[in-house]
């Protein structure tokens, strides 16, 4: 039963079905009206064809004396009998008192013949009438001269419509034929037609299957446009994934490497301290210990680091409220200003207006502390750190601007990776685990924000933040577009 029910699913089975009723219905449509049509059409000539000769024949009796006795003209007798034998048909003449006077198969000779035909001709009324379940088309006229106002009688022409009958016969004998070489065709065009749109499905199901197998995957394989952009779509997948692999792997490796050289440093000192002697000085015990004490203590911040880059990618403990970012930023700065005080760096806070917005004041608090800090470390002697707050009626906007070392124009787009360091060789000369500005960047996302970052190489570095002043949950703006 699956079997049947996932073949009836097959797109293969679906498009033959689909060809082969395009094709067939047509077809089918035609058989039956073409032949209707045809009947139409040669009954409608041969009313008219008829109505015509029996008028004709009606105007010569008019002038002659030959309702009143048929034996009176032989020409018109000879005639009528000719028309009715050419035309394998039937006359009967009726005169004004509805007695027949003549009939051509002389069944009906001195009978009186009423009926509606009759009584509408003899009114002066031409009547052709045709019934379906009849082999004739029975035509009334009315035999009168042209300046007369009463008919002398009528004439009924009964014409066979047996060959009519039999070309409809043969017409839906030929379309009957037809209709099986189209069934024909249209199964073999179904069936290619059907093969041929599957092929590239198939095609691609098997060059994805090699993923299975661990082998890199893109798609080669092109075919009409639907089918490319599905191909593109899955490449860029692809392609997205593996980057995302390689940025783990790298990860991984960049972490075990930030916990291994503090591990690396304190084992070269331990190691140093058990092989000295027992005339070593006091001050260099003291100094290999601070040393041990300071790889201790970055070994913590990294540690630090990763637990907040961890939160900050969960976001399940997020929690926005309402929060003065005024006083937030004047709380930071307040921390920082004693290592601003040690580098001779002028810390300056421009606030336009008050503005109140709904942040998680822990994870905002580190993003900012992180990128003031930044600015503070990574910068020249007596130089200066300039924040500015802003809003208007829909989100809040700061800058972070200094004039310190500032970041090459090649490390600009890799900055807010994590353990991305931009200058390698001093790397260990400023403080830090290269996680910051990967922890601020979630921070911003985490607010549904943006940070851009602009800098010139010795000129300095500026940080444009911009997020909401209303924090609203994407499943709910989901819900209300």
């Amino acid at each position: 039963m699956e079997k049947l029910k996932e073949f009836f699913y097959s797109l293969k089975v679906r498009l033959f079905c689909c060809f082969l009723l395009a094709i067939i219905l047509p077809g089918i449509v035609f058989s039956i009206t073409i032949p209707k049509f045809f009947i139409q059409s040669k009954l409608a000539d041969l009313a008219a064809e008829s109505l015509s000769h029996a008028q004709a024949l009606a105007d010569q009796v008019a002038g002659t004396s030959y309702l009143s006795d048929v034996n009176s003209n032989q020409q018109i007798d000879g005639e009528v009998t000719a028309l009715a034998d050419f035309t394998d048909s039937r006359l009967i003449l009726v005169d004004s008192n509805f007695r027949v006077v003549k009939d051509t198969n002389n069944v009906a000779v001195g009978k009186i013949m009423v009926s509606t035909e009759v009584i509408k001709s003899i009114q002066g009324e031409a009547i052709t009438n045709y019934k379906e379940n009849s082999n004739y088309i029975e035509i009334a006229v009315p035999i009168k001269m042209t300046n007369e106002e009463e008919p002398h009688g009528v004439l009924i022409y009964c014409v066979s419509t047996d060959d009519i009958r039999q070309s409809k016969l043969t017409i839906i004998s030929m379309c009957g034929f037809i209709l099986i070489v189209l069934l024909i065709m249209a199964v073999g065009i179904s069936v290619i037609g059907s093969w041929t749109l599957v092929k590239p499905y198939n095609l691609v199901a098997e060059e994805i299957s090699g993923i299975k197998s661990g082998a890199e995957i893109k798609i080669t394989h092109k075919s009409h446009k639907e089918m490319n952009e599905i191909i593109d779509g899955f490449n860029d997948l692809m392609s997205g994934m593996r980057a995302k692999d390689e940025a783990q792997a790298q990860f991984v490796s960049n972490v075990s490497h930030e916990l291994k050289t503090p591990l690396t440093s304190m084992k070269v000192l331990a190691d140093s301290i058990g092989s000295m002697g027992e005339d070593v000085p006091v001050e260099m015990y003291r100094e290999f210990m601070e040393d041990i004490t300071g790889e201790i203590d970055r070994e913590t911040d990294i540690i630090n680091d990763l637990l907040a880059l961890v939160r900050m990618d969960r976001a399940a403990s997020f929690s926005a409220s309402p929060t003065n970012m005024n006083d937030l930023l004047e709380l930071i700065m307040k921390r920082i200003a004693p290592i601003a005080e040690t580098k001779k760096v002028e810390l300056v806070l421009e606030s336009f207006r008050p503005v109140v917005a709904d942040i998680d004041e822990i994870k905002m608090g580190q993003a900012l502390t992180n990128l003031i800090e930044n600015a503070v470390k990574y910068n020249k002697e007596e130089g200066w750190v300039h924040i500015s707050l802003n809003a208007d009626h829909q989100y809040c906007y700061i800058k972070i601007a200094d004039n310190g070392i500032g970041i090459p124009a090649d490390s600009i787009d890799h900055i807010f990776e994590r353990f991305y360091r931009v200058d390698q060789s001093h790397s260990r000369e400023i403080p830090g685990s290269g996680l910051g500005l990967a922890i601020t960047q979630q921070a911003v996302l985490l607010h549904h924000g943006e940070i851009k970052a602009y800098s010139v190489e010795d000129e300095g570095t500026t940080f444009d933040i911009r997020f909401p002043l209303k924090y609203i949950e994407k499943e709910q703006v989901n819900e209300e577009a």
